[in-house]
């Protein structure tokens, strides 16, 4: 079945007005990161909301800044860019502790979330989120980091059905050939951290197929299960 991807454009656009309309805010702050997600997040929500405004935060390094100029010209969006490098340092210096890897490539996303809440809160607007339905059944964002938002509108969006929407939407090329990749440290790419390949998340996802790696997918998947729950209370023992 072909996706009729027009249809579902003006779809998501009013039901981003939507949800604009019930929080009574008249604007948008979401993470421009250069990457896929974050550029179809962007069009739809400056489709939605011409008060939308892209905020690029480097904290350590940022290798995509000229896509992220790219797009915003090309789409007609709002950017400025904070760099988060000196308040990451600080904070890791404040911890005084030795942070092991995991930890410390948490903090930049828990920062980027507590910047774009800020803004949203100075603006009276609200905070899209940028992970599609891939990351999130394996749990491939940060608790309170990347997955910290008031509405996502890409969030049932596969990384095969992010691309088609992008070239649907006349977005740059780079846009959906590079490789995917978080920009939390040099060279990071998201398949080679996972051990899996968003072409065999998306094929478990659209059609049930079990790949080779499917044994990553599911063990991902249950590890991960706590970030896609609320948090647990009293009366749940």
């Amino acid at each position: 079945m072909i996706r009729d991807y027009e249809k579902e454009t003006i779809k998501r656009v009013a039901w981003i007005r939507g949800i604009l309309d019930k929080a009574g805010a008249n604007a948008i702050v979401f993470g421009s990161s250069g990457g896929k997600d974050s550029v179809l997040a962007g069009i739809l929500c400056r489709m939605a909301c011409e008060n939308t405004l892209g905020v690029t935060m480097p904290c350590g390094s940022f290798a995509d800044e000229e896509d992220v100029q790219l797009f915003a010209r090309h789409f007609d969006i709002k950017h400025i860019q904070i760099d988060l490098t000196e308040t990451k340092s600080g904070l890791a210096a404040a911890i005084g502790s030795t942070l092991n890897k995991q930890a410390d490539i948490n903090i930049a996303p828990r920062l980027r979330m507590t910047t774009l809440y800020a803004l949203a809160a100075n603006r009276g607007a609200l905070v899209a989120g940028t992970s599609n339905r891939s990351e999130i059944h394996v749990g491939y964002y940060t608790k309170w980091g990347d997955g910290g938002c008031d509405f996502n509108p890409i969030a049932d969006l596969t990384v095969t059905e992010v691309f088609e929407f992008l070239k649907h939407l006349g977005a740059p090329e780079i846009f959906y050939t590079k490789p995917p990749s978080a920009g939390l440290f040099e060279g990071q790419t998201d398949e080679a951290d996972m051990g899996v390949t968003y072409a065999e998340i998306d094929d478990y996802l659209l059609n049930g197929v079990k790949g080779e790696n499917f044994d990553i997918i599911e063990r991902r998947h249950n590890a991960n299960n706590h970030k896609r729950m609320p948090v647990a209370k009293p009366n749940e023992i």
